[in-house]
């Protein structure tokens, strides 16, 4: 008999999403209501190279999970700096602005997990501070609508 939970995991491989640099740094959305359907969240990676940076926004809806495999970052929050280590994570509350930045010598790289969803992709993140690549498509984490 086939395990149906097994049936309905859904599996995205980090090599398969193209990498958006609007933000800062390589973005790529993984888990996402485009991509497996998720319903109450999702989840991605961030690679920041030395030097390199996430601008300031906030999530009105959401709060964002941040953990950090490797490298470190440094992190404002509403203005207060953290300074995040490997094997560290934060939790950002819905609301607060926040960015990271890379003021290591290694790449850095996180997982994170936003949740829960707004009520429409677009109100999902607020910029507080121009993108370094405005140019660049944002990433496509909603659904249809």
């Amino acid at each position: 008999m086939p395990d149906t939970k097994a049936a309905a995991a859904a599996k995205v491989a980090q090599a398969a999403v193209a990498p958006t640099r609007r933000q800062g740094g390589e973005l790529r959305a993984l888990l996402t209501p485009a991509s497996v359907d998720a319903t109450d969240g999702f989840m991605g990676t961030l690679v920041l190279a030395p030097g390199e940076y996430v601008a300031e926004h906030y999530h009105p809806y959401s709060d964002e999970f941040v953990y950090l495999v490797r490298g470190s970052l440094e992190v404002l929050l509403d203005g207060a700096q953290v300074r995040l280590e490997a094997d560290e994570s934060v939790m950002v509350r819905r609301g607060t602005r926040h960015r990271f930045a890379n003021a290591g010598v290694e790449r850095a790289f996180a997982v994170f997990s936003i949740g829960p969803l707004a009520p429409r992709p677009e109100l999902g993140h607020v910029d507080t501070e121009p993108p370094p690549n405005p140019g660049e498509e944002v990433p496509r984490v909603g659904g249809p609508g």
